[in-house]
């Protein structure tokens, strides 16, 4: 009764648009609660202080709903269809993330997890689920190698044999005590390329990360002014960073991304610096409505434009940054400033 469950469950979720669909449990990952504890205890969360909240229920997810007997992940594709290196050579465009290029994974990921979830209660109306995608203190890659879908790579990120390194992790817990799938066949070898990539070397060792070197969270959680050494070493990456996720060779085999939502807006693919600066928070909130861009504002936004400006060499660009010198935000005035003195 359980496998057939099981089997149709998996169908079902390939059948609303999901990539690939396992099981584990909440108990499947013993490990993790240490290794969170010492990877807080270093400070190599930076200023993501939720990390540290709710140890007990990040570190174990089975405090975080005793009732689950079960844990369903499912992974989504988002598999771009264009180099995200090439704008990289461009240093008068701006670098988004291939995730934040068009509409806000969260939501549509989160639609999907809600109707498997209602399929599964309309088979077994007695059960419990909840779904969870970045919504709670649950640790989605530790989850989602035990279930099978991948392993951890030395970049840290889930990778897997079909699914390449582009793909988003929804869960689904239900109480309803499904059969467990096993650990992924594959790993990393001997291969550094992603480690290689990373222009900030934000990878003091293979499968550890110091986050406050890590360009994603500079871009996206950091508040305040960015270290020098590092904004310049950011590029023109303003929001994200892909180096080294597009540098893992297993991604010649991914799997294609089915949601059109995911593919890159045209005005996102390599947006032009001039343009991002001169963003007031009300055209940032229309140009980025729907996208996960809009939730780190515009302050923090126009700060990272400017470091890539700063960084452009382009001296058609400073007359931009003038213009900010004085802006009311000290964080994007002091960028400002900095990108007029390197240019």
């Amino acid at each position: 009764m359980a496998d057939d469950l099981k089997s149709k469950l998996v169908a079902k979720a390939l059948e609303e648009g999901f990539s690939a669909c396992r099981i584990t449990g909440p108990d499947a990952v013993p490990q993790i609660a240490a290794r969170l504890q010492h990877y807080v205890d270093d400070g190599r969360h930076g200023q993501m202080s939720w990390m540290g909240e709710r140890m007990g229920w990040r570190g174990d997810p089975a405090a975080l709903w005793p009732e689950a007997k079960s844990v369903i992940m499912l992974a989504e594709s988002y598999t771009p269809q264009h180099d995200p290196m090439a704008v990289i050579a461009r240093p008068d465009r701006g670098a988004i993330s291939v995730y934040a290029q068009n509409r806000d994974y969260h939501d549509i990921v989160k639609k999907r997890l809600k109707r498997v979830g209602r399929w599964l209660l309309e088979q077994q109306t007695e059960a419990g689920i909840k779904v969870f995608v970045d919504t709670a203190p649950v640790m989605e890659k530790p989850l989602g190698e035990a279930a099978g879908l991948g392993w951890q790579g030395k970049h840290t990120n889930l990778l897997g044999r079909e699914l390449g390194s582009w793909f988003f992790l929804g869960a689904i817990f239900t109480t309803i005590e499904l059969p467990r799938d096993g650990l992924a066949q594959g790993g990393c070898g001997s291969c550094t390329a992603c480690l290689d990539a990373c222009p900030t070397d934000a990878f003091p060792a293979p499968y550890q990360l110091d986050a406050r070197r890590c360009i994603s969270y500079l871009t996206i959680e950091h508040h305040g002014p960015v270290d020098l050494e590092l904004r310049e070493k950011m590029g023109n990456r303003i929001y994200g960073c892909d180096d080294c996720l597009a540098a893992c060779p297993w991604n010649k085999f991914a799997s294609e991304a089915r949601e059109m939502r995911y593919a890159a807006r045209e005005d996102l693919l390599a947006p032009k610096l001039s343009e991002l600066a001169q963003l007031d928070d009300a055209a940032f909130r229309a140009l980025f409505s729907g996208s996960p861009i809009k939730r780190v504002g515009r302050d923090r936004f126009v700060r990272n434009v400017l470091y890539a400006i700063g960084n452009s060499g382009d001296v058609r660009l400073r007359e931009v940054a003038q213009g900010l010198c004085e802006d009311a935000d000290g964080t994007v005035s002091e960028a400002a400033r900095w990108a007029v003195s390197r240019l």
